[in-house]
């Protein structure tokens, strides 16, 4: 799919996730219509998801855990795709340096760290090493809801 900058200027305005494509189109000065169509090409073709993010600090007994993975003799695209569909996995990324997969996870009360290796990650095969980093203080840092 070809982004030109009508397309940027839409996801732009779409952070805020309820701004009518109405109010869109008169910001860019195009028409409804256009605007609708385009979120729905974006959409169809995974540019784009419009959905509700949650700041995981507001919300009592949860928190956000980034682990970094060393996976051994493995396709890590593979492995990543696996790794995306544990609970609670809100991001897996392929990185370069240290580390082959950063992973970013949100718990919450009866459900954390500890829960997390021993019911999901245990469950995965090749995994060589992981180091874990508890987010104290996030600036930013909103996740979709998903346990």
């Amino acid at each position: 799919m070809n982004i030109d900058e009508t397309h940027i200027a839409i996801m732009k305005l779409l952070r805020d996730g309820r701004r009518s494509f109405k109010k869109i189109a008169e910001e860019l000065s195009i028409t409804e219509n256009t605007v609708r169509a385009r979120v729905r090409r974006l959409q169809d073709e995974g540019v784009l998801d419009v959905t509700g993010l949650v700041n995981p600090e507001s919300l009592r007994g949860h928190r956000v855990v980034i682990v970094g993975m060393n996976i051994s003799h493995v396709n890590l695209v593979d492995k990543g795709e696996e790794i995306s569909r544990l609970k609670g996995v809100v991001s897996v990324s392929v990185v370069t340096g240290r580390y082959d997969l950063i992973v970013q996870v949100l718990f919450k009360e009866g459900y954390g760290l500890l829960e997390f290796y021993t019911e999901e990650l245990s469950k995965v095969k090749d995994i060589q090493s992981v180091e874990t980093f508890v987010v104290y203080k996030g600036y930013n840092l909103k996740v979709p809801y998903l346990l």
